[in-house]
């Protein structure tokens, strides 16, 4: 055994991050046994040989040794350092670990190798990708300032587990905030702060339904709603969705009875349309007397453009059954992996015994910083600055779309959110077109991916499928499009489908 060789190969593993010589020697020997380089019942050199051969201490070698001996790899005997049988029994060499690890039976759950693939990658910086902010224009140092203030005032026992449900200060300033601008019933007892809308949603179908119940989402929809409920358990039921939001029938009503119903009332993801009050009133009404609960997922109603934010389905009634769900995500940034969700007061107390077991909080400085920030004023002020410059933004993406494309075309969602709806007026695939547009360096969504083909346990419809007339078209993000880039961009994309014309 060529030891020096051995630690050079190894050595490059772990590339700029420098290993001391007695580690070195214990990382090298541990992975040529756990590769079989060095077989079981092998003996190694004595310490004092190995030491002269490699050219380092002998107190080097004998660290090397001891910890090899501690963790079972290789056990001391009257003939010398002898590698243990039990060491490759337990730690399966790596060859044999990657030909296990192609077959199924070490794969990944079919839960979640079912799920849709479709969204951007997480560092795509395509100007038209929907629902990321327009970050630089953030107040990185009101939000700075904040979080300096928050670590000075931080008592040494708020880093401990405790606070399941977040942090006081920052329940109570949601509470506030959202009774005033959402017309939210409710007390700081009642609202919990989680990691985000998708820690929201998985906490909704743990705590409120069970494997096998039935969930009603949007058809169109979102993506994480649908991927938290299959994970569930749950069985998905496509409601179709038309210029008055969600629009369940009779027939729904009874051969589907919903133990959850998602909804995005405000404005309706991805089509943007709003869910009249006629309905609203029916969902709760329908939902009470079968025992569902209503998911209220307000994920960007403070981002209107015309008129104040719509008023809360949770508002409307007392004690409704509706879980309001709100996120930081579209208002602050996503990074700050802050969301919230609202539960009836009669829940209040069981979600919070329950959150001890299935929650664990965090980012303590972040929560309360977000509770200064919404106190100060700074959160109210942000938001009517980020009102005009999306709606600047909106207007400007809109003309070029109209003064280009109207023939291809048709803008179909309301003014607000940071995304615009639109339909494609040509015998063009959606998903064609934006694979085109991805290979150009642009992210439009197509809607078709959005869209479930039948009920409960199905999966969007294949690539290969004509899309619905009705759902053939784009989500397009505006909120990163400058005004003067506009035309630049749609210009693109035009040229993008005008060729494949």
């Amino acid at each position: 055994m060529d030891y020096g060789l051995l630690m050079s190969n190894v050595e490059t593993q772990f590339g700029e991050r420098k290993l001391t010589q007695q580690d070195l020697l214990y990382e090298s020997l541990r992975h040529a046994i756990l590769s079989g380089a060095i077989r079981e019942g092998s003996r190694l050199l004595a310490t004092r040989a190995l030491a002269e051969q490699l050219g380092i201490a002998r107190n080097s070698v004998l660290y090397a040794y001891e910890r090899l001996t501690d963790e079972g790899f290789i056990s001391a005997s009257r003939h010398g350092s002898i590698v243990s049988e039990v060491s490759r029994a337990a730690s399966p060499s790596l060859s044999a670990w990657r030909e296990h690890a192609a077959t199924p039976a070490f794969g990944l759950s079919r839960r979640v190798t079912g799920l849709p693939h479709e969204r951007a990658r997480p560092d795509d910086a395509s100007p038209f990708r929907p629902g990321v902010p327009a970050l630089d224009e953030f107040p990185l140092g009101q939000w700075r300032t904040c979080v300096e203030r928050a670590w000075r005032a931080i008592d040494p026992r708020e880093l401990d587990y405790r606070n399941h449900a977040g942090h006081p200060s920052l329940r109570r300033a949601i509470a506030d905030y959202v009774r005033v601008s959402r017309s939210v019933r409710c007390t700081p007892e009642q609202v919990f702060v989680t990691s985000g809308t998708q820690a929201s949603l998985d906490l909704c179908a743990c705590l409120l339904a069970d494997v096998g119940d039935s969930a009603w989402v949007e058809n169109p929809g979102y993506h994480g709603a649908k991927a938290a409920f299959r994970t569930a358990g749950l069985n998905l039921v496509p409601i179709p969705v038309d210029a008055a939001g969600m629009a369940p029938e009779s027939a729904h009503w009874q051969d589907n009875p919903p133990k959850l119903i998602y909804l995005t009332p405000s404005h309706q993801y991805p089509l943007g349309s709003v869910l009249s009050l006629e309905r609203r009133w029916s969902i709760i009404e329908n939902a009470t007397a079968r025992g569902a609960w209503i998911i209220e997922d307000d994920y960007d109603s403070e981002l209107r453009h015309s008129g104040p934010p719509l008023p809360s389905i949770q508002g409307l009634a007392e004690e409704s059954p509706v879980i309001y769900l709100g996120t930081f995500s579209k208002t602050m940034f996503p990074a700050l992996r802050i969301g919230f969700m609202v539960v009836p007061a009669h829940l209040a107390t069981a979600v919070e015994g329950a959150l001890v077991e299935l929650s664990r909080q965090g980012r303590v400085a972040d929560q309360i910083a977000l509770a200064d920030f919404i106190d100060s004023g700074k959160y109210a002020r942000h938001l009517r600055r980020m009102r005009r410059l999306y709606q600047q933004r909106r207007v400007a993406l809109v003309g070029a779309i109209e003064r280009r494309m109207s023939d291809l075309l048709t803008v179909s969602s309301d003014g607000g959110g940071m995304h615009l709806t639109v339909r494609l007026d040509a015998p063009l695939k959606d998903r064609d077109v934006s694979a085109a547009m991805q290979r150009e360096g642009l992210t439009i969504s197509p809607l078709s991916t959005f869209c479930l083909s039948g009920s409960e346990r199905d999966t969007p419809p294949p690539a290969s499928a004509t899309p619905d007339a009705r759902y053939n078209g784009f989500m397009v993000g505006y909120a990163r499009v400058l005004p003067d880039q506009a035309d630049a961009l749609v210009a693109r994309l035009e040229r993008v489908i005008r060729s494949m014309l």
